[in-house]
């Protein structure tokens, strides 16, 4: 996100009202409802969180235990509960969507 100078969008009339408001300080003007992306749409980063769990549940179905993976993907014991109740429950899904 970058920042625009208030002056140079908005209407001297509307830039006055706004500074009767917040008067020298950052504000965020929230996107429209229809405007609004998703989240981790512009990165990579919700993929790659995908294959990150997807791989965690594989190594927990291969018998690696919650605490080594804990250790091995750096993240809590609790996240690491979670990621596999999650990723459990799509394989499911998945599998009841197969018949």
């Amino acid at each position: 996100m970058s920042y625009k100078k208030a002056k140079h969008i908005l209407p001297a009339a509307l830039l006055v009202l706004i500074q009767e408001y917040v008067d020298g300080e950052y504000i965020y003007i929230p996107r429209k409802e229809e405007h609004k992306k998703s989240w981790g749409s512009n990165t990579s980063t919700k993929t790659e969180l995908d294959l990150r769990n997807a791989s965690i549940y594989t190594d927990f179905l291969s018998g690696i235990d919650s605490v080594t993976l804990s250790e091995k993907y750096y993240l809590s014991l609790k996240s690491i509960q979670r990621i596999i109740l999650k990723e459990k429950r799509k394989a499911i899904s998945m599998k009841s969507l197969r018949f």
